[in-house]
């Protein structure tokens, strides 16, 4: 099945989609060639370059006495004398600007100076809702990564070919929790059928929309730049989730990126040459990249990532998991040497070069804050997984198989991590003190103090909060490691309705849970079906901690959960939470699939 996988002339790769304009015409097909075959031609030349797109292979980096192919003198010539009107102001601006600031302001400005956003107004109106602050500010946030394949520019000089248009080559769904200590990217297969939402093309209009291949969102219109904003409306559609920031990096960024970072390691299970990077050679070629751990940069890299031929079943699936794999690498390289603006700095440099992000990103500051707001991520708790899928019995392209993926979303929607735990980011309620004039709450348990004796450490107990009063669980476990308990908050108790707190026991355990029941008073202590020891503590623990009934009744919404607050969601399937990546597991684990190849 190589070398079907979206390739053909109905496929993502190559067909800028079969959606129509209201009007009934059919959206803009890619214009042939590309911007650097356009300017190659113009020039009469066939790979110089100057001015700022021509750095070494166009004179002296783009000196007026280089090469008739670039240079100030070749833009003066130009048909085009005001194309880089907007840049000369910006770096006029910062010039005198520079004087005030001095070389901070230089940096800063020479990035904003980088930085392309798209049109806000192609962004749909009818959009999921914006998630939710909690009462410690804490708040998730999803962005959109998109690779662009795009040809237009230097790009046809990394990526091969001359196709105009672009497509997304790679796209992941990355939502940060609100606790900032966790993430997890969602690859999305380009070559999968899905709902695309009407999105606006370059000339103003707006197409109907229809079922294509996700990729075909980004193609919409034909252009160069692609179509980011369709890419997201698409995404949002597909999983009700709001989309806080998009960003798109093409080849030129990337290769760039991995320079700026001297390179990125990576591993295959075996060697790839030529014929496997372009099928089209029709024969084996050189050896491009050999098997085993290795340290990639520039194409290297990007012949890494885009790699599908020649190992595993050739498709787009294994093409993801050494995405993921990838960019597990590169989190972790840039976590362990520290996310500073040292280090930051020239990664948006190479990065802010050919990137595109949507108008709430679009500045350098913005870009670097939110940079190092992921400082906090262990690695360990940085997953990629892929988006719940199987292969279409009709084409060879992929299905997004449900109730699955919908448990994926709902999952991203509450804040849970895809292993159960609680990210909201909510911290433990401090006691509440009545106010002057007011009665006390009713007298409740306190829990009765419990020696510290070592035979407590060897007691495992996981703490659900089976109320809506946040914080409970976090509460519980800190009194339980007080006591020299080995506790661990699980998060939100499937049910929210729990009025005692309950102890529940594994086999063998009861005289354990006797022991944590102490640390409760008037729990009920009952048999279970998992292992260890369960704590779901009820509203008697939410009094005895100064958070009554008024503090839940107000924070609680019709449904009985807290206001703003999702349900919480079913279990995801084994199918997607065995599969997942961390970005701290071994490079050389689960870079392929198939046995193809």
């Amino acid at each position: 099945m190589s070398g079907q996988w979206g390739e053909g002339p109905a496929r993502g790769e190559d067909a800028p989609g079969a959606l129509t304009t209201e009007s009934g015409g059919a959206v803009p097909q890619p214009r042939t060639g590309g911007r650097a075959e356009a300017r190659r031609a113009a020039q009469g030349k066939g790979g110089g370059r100057g001015g700022k797109d021509g750095g070494k292979d166009g004179g002296k980096g783009g000196r007026p006495d280089g090469p008739a192919g670039g240079g100030r003198a070749a833009a003066r010539k130009s048909s085009k004398p005001k194309k880089n009107v907007k840049k000369i102001v910006a770096w006029s601006a910062a010039g005198v600007l520079v004087l005030i600031a001095g070389a901070g302001g230089a940096i800063y400005f020479k990035l904003n100076a980088n930085i392309k956003s798209f049109d806000a107004d192609a962004i749909a109106t009818d959009r999921p809702p914006e998630a939710q602050a909690d009462a410690d500010g804490n708040k998730p946030v999803n962005v959109l990564l998109i690779g662009s394949d795009s040809r237009g520019k230097n790009n046809a000089d990394l990526g091969g070919g001359e196709d105009g248009g672009a497509r997304s080559d790679t796209t992941i769904l990355l939502h940060v929790y609100a606790d900032h200590k966790h993430a997890v990217g969602i690859s999305i297969p380009r070559n999968a059928m899905v709902q695309i939402p009407p999105c606006k093309l370059p000339n103003g209009k707006w197409t109907k929309g229809g079922n294509d291949l996700f990729n075909a969102a980004f193609s919409t219109g034909g252009s160069d730049d692609g179509n980011p904003a369709c890419t997201q409306n698409t995404v949002e559609k597909l999983t009700g989730i709001r989309v806080d920031h998009t960003m798109v990096v093409d080849f030129n960024g990337f290769s760039a990126m991995t320079s700026a970072v001297n390179g990125v390691d990576v591993c295959l299970p075996k060697a790839i040459y030529e014929g496997d990077i372009n099928p089209n050679l029709k024969k084996k070629g050189d050896l491009v990249l050999p098997a085993g751990k290795q340290t990639v940069q520039g194409q290297k890299a990007l012949d890494y990532v885009r790699l599908r031929h020649g190992i595993g079943d050739g498709s787009d699936i294994g093409r993801m998991k050494r995405q993921q794999a990838f960019l597990s690498s590169l989190a972790s390289k840039m976590k362990k040497e520290g996310l500073s603006p040292t280090t930051l700095l020239p990664l948006a440099d190479a990065a802010t070069k050919s990137l595109t992000v949507d108008p709430g990103l679009s500045s350098a500051d913005k870009l670097l804050s939110f940079g190092l707001s992921l400082k906090n991520i262990d690695m360990h708790d940085l997953k990629f997984v892929t988006a719940p899928w199987r292969y279409r019995t009709q084409d060879a392209n992929i299905d997004l198989v449900q109730p699955d993926a919908g448990k994926l979303w709902a999952t991203l929607k509450a804040d849970q991590t895809i292993d159960g735990q609680n990210a909201t980011g909510q911290q433990p309620d401090a006691a509440a003190s009545p106010s002057a004039g007011a009665s006390a709450p009713a007298a409740a348990p306190t829990s009765a103090p419990v020696p510290a004796d070592a035979g407590n450490s060897t007691v495992k107990v996981a703490v659900y909060n089976g109320t809506i009063v946040n914080g409970l669980a976090g509460k519980a476990t800190d009194q339980l490691k007080a006591a020299k308990f080995t506790a661990t908050t699980a998060g939100q108790a499937a049910s929210t309705k729990y009025k005692t707190t309950m102890i529940e026991y594994g086999s063998g355990q009861k005289a354990n849970a006797d022991k944590v029941a102490a640390l409760f008073p008037g729990a009920s202590v009952e048999a279970g079906n998992s292992a260890g020891v369960t704590v779901i503590v009820g509203k008697d623990f939410a009094a005895a901690n100064g958070a009554g009934s008024a503090t839940g009744a107000a924070g609680a919404s019709a449904s009985g959960t807290a206001a703003g607050t999702p349900a919480t969601p079913a279990p995801l399937p084994t199918t997607v939470t065995n599969d997942a990546r961390s970005a701290d597991d071994d490079i050389c684990a689960n870079t392929t699939y198939g046995s193809g190849g």
